[in-house]
């Protein structure tokens, strides 16, 4: 099975994409992770990677599909595959197709976890950073709202955790994301899960829909 998991940052995707990877035995793919293993190992892709992180720019789509494209060649995904932030976009969308084109591969579904904005800024609002084991936590998990539930140390706020900052994460995905949206819509393989609710309802609405 080959799957695309979409949600806004806070809607739970990643905890969902871990799951559903599990329940299938297919690979989780994080594109930030094959491409800090791509360097790790100086394979020529990574190397070509490095060149442009060490630069301070972005990595070009085309460097990034071609690394997607190798690793959902390898034997790991021969099963399929769940793809969690990647596209992002439209175009990285479309170019993403067009290898999997390429390839005789096609995706199966487009897993999109809708929660109300007002509800992920509450949730990403609760969030803390330990300055110790760095796990992320709610401060619902602590028991005195200022020390980390697994190691005991100080929890801080992230930047990204701030209000505004929140806001601003939330406009942007929204614009870069909704015609993305539309784009696996009008293909018919998108599927709009309700994402709110503890993560094992969300967990079985996604696994009844598949």
């Amino acid at each position: 099975m080959r799957i695309v998991m979409l949600g806004a940052p806070g809607a739970g995707k990643g905890t969902q994409a871990k799951k559903i990877s599990e329940k299938f035995d297919i690979p989780h793919v994080s594109t930030g992770d094959i491409l800090r293993k791509e360097i790790k190992n100086e394979t020529e892709l990574g190397l070509e990677a490095k060149s442009f992180v060490e630069s301070g720019k972005l990595v070009t789509d085309e460097l990034v599909i071609e690394i997607i494209k190798n690793f959902i060649q390898g034997d790991s995904a021969e099963n399929g595959f769940l793809m969690d932030g990647f596209p992002r976009n439209l175009a990285q969308a479309k170019k993403f197709a067009e290898m999997l084109e390429e390839i005789e591969l096609k995706l199966d579904h487009v897993i999109n976890i809708d929660v109300d904005n007002s509800e992920i800024i509450n949730r990403l609002g609760m969030r803390r950073t330990c300055k110790e084991c760095q796990k992320i936590t709610s401060v619902a998990e602590s028991s005195n709202g200022a020390s980390c539930p697994e190691c005991g140390g100080e929890l801080f706020i992230r930047k990204d955790d701030e209000k505004e900052v929140i806001a601003h994460r939330l406009e942007v995905y929204e614009k870069e994301t909704q015609p993305l949206i539309e784009y696996y819509s009008e293909s018919g393989i998108l599927i709009d899960i309700d994402g709110l609710g503890t993560e094992e309802e969300v967990t079985e609405r996604i696994l009844k829909s598949l």
